[in-house]
């Protein structure tokens, strides 16, 4: 499955189910969220400590296995977007996004004129150095490249409308964790002003005619969205797969043994 895929998915009003990875610098997590089933993933570069040489491998590996890879970049800064889209990243999500100035520099940075101010090197491994007709892939990379602004604060709500309705902007998606911070109920995801919030930029969302998305460690608090209409998600991480997997077997040969 590529990016342009999932865009084409979600046009058609399906889901999609992605999950996180913040540790793990093996290229073959790659391998084995690809056979798990999940349609894209994160890689976090803004919590994970990923050097460029490591980000660069597993987003070559993402590429050559076919499993869409969105890069979750530390900051709005040039240097930030140019390197990981030159490595082939099928997309950006940038954090704690709060203004429609912070979603215009995301879409001009990623995207390449007349969408944007993106820098041309077309032999690098975003065109698996093949020789491209430059107008016609740099066309392309603009239709398939998904940006995603992540809402992580009381002010990212109340902008929500002017970020998603930014030209090139493809999907808005809640950070829970933040967002519960910010509002003062930390880890309370089900409270009313965190509900109102989750609402409001589904309804923002639809009104774009865009997408939104939501990022939870546990698969229950996920479920209601997903019904609700949130359709480019995540759920856990590399991390919580490992350690809920090993914990769950030792506690079962522990139970079965004593």
């Amino acid at each position: 499955m590529k990016m342009a895929d999932i865009k084409e998915k979600l046009k058609n009003g399906k889901k999609v189910m992605g999950t996180m990875v913040t540790v793990f610098q093996n290229p073959d997590i790659v391998k084995i969220l690809k056979e798990s089933g999940y349609d894209f993933f994160v890689l976090d570069c803004e919590h994970g400590c990923f050097e460029y040489g490591e980000a660069a491998r597993i987003i070559g590996m993402a590429r050559a296995f076919g499993l869409p890879v969105v890069v979750r970049i530390a900051e709005i800064r040039r240097e930030l977007v140019l390197k990981y889209m030159e490595m082939g990243a099928d997309g950006l999500l940038l954090p704690s996004t709060e203004t429609k100035e912070e979603a215009e520099l995301l879409v001009k940075y990623s995207k390449y004129a007349p969408m944007g101010d993106r820098g041309v090197s077309l032999s690098r491994p975003h065109t698996d150095f093949k020789k491209v007709n430059g107008r016609e892939y740099m066309d392309q990379a603009n239709r398939d490249t998904v940006l995603m602004c992540q809402i992580e604060s009381r002010k990212g709500v109340d902008h929500v409308e002017e970020i998603i309705e930014t030209e090139g902007i493809d999907v808005v998606f809640v950070g829970p964790n933040d967002l519960s911070q910010d509002y003062g109920v930390l880890g309370d995801y089900a409270n009313p002003v965190l509900k109102e919030a989750y609402e409001k930029i589904l309804k923002a969302a639809g009104n774009a005619g865009k997408h939104a998305g939501i990022h939870f460690g546990k698969k229950e608090p996920l479920v209601p969205w997903v019904k609700a209409g949130y359709s480019m998600n995540m759920c856990g991480n590399d991390v919580s797969f490992m350690m809920n997997g090993a914990k769950a077997v030792l506690e079962y040969l522990k139970e079965e043994t004593k």
